[in-house]
């Protein structure tokens, strides 16, 4: 019977990590890859997002387009280069930080706008991405525990 009291701040507890869990989540951020209606068009995508460690951008084109993961200079002078995708979706993970630049090598598509440059920045406040990977390794074993606490002290 004394458990029963203990019970409302174990469910709190478990909320407040699935709530910690979920705002942790890597974000996903979805792109139409085409040849842009102006130059601005990708500085305008992503001038509202925050790129992080972790996260992903998917690349989705229906006509003929390709990307390219390229250095600053490639990028700069829209060459072409040797390390192409061409199916598509292309999904992209940004695993570490620093900037990421992407081009379209069909054609003159580059020089038409198709290029897109993000800065990659470590998730929230950490320091690094290791303290993510091990604040997200460690709620399994909590959860676990939780529920032996709970089966051994709600039996007795």
């Amino acid at each position: 019977m004394a458990c029963r009291g203990l019970m409302p701040s174990v469910c709190c507890f478990m909320f407040g990590l699935a709530f910690l869990a979920a705002s942790a989540a890597a974000a996903e951020y979805k792109l139409q890859w085409i040849v842009p209606p102006s130059t601005d068009y990708y500085t305008n995508w992503i001038s509202n997002k925050t790129f992080e460690v972790g996260d992903s951008v998917m690349f989705n084109w229906s006509t003929t387009h390709n990307v390219a993961d390229v250095s600053k200079s490639e990028y700069d002078n829209c060459s072409k280069t040797s390390s192409v995708v061409a199916s598509h979706p292309v999904q992209i993970q940004l695993n570490s930080t620093g900037n990421r630049y992407f081009i379209c090598t069909v054609d003159d598509h580059c020089r038409l706008g198709q290029k897109l440059a993000i800065t990659v920045k470590n998730r929230g406040n950490e320091a690094s991405s290791a303290s993510f990977v091990s604040v997200g390794a460690l709620y399994p074993g909590l959860a676990i525990s939780l529920v032996y606490f709970l089966s051994y002290y709600y039996y007795i």
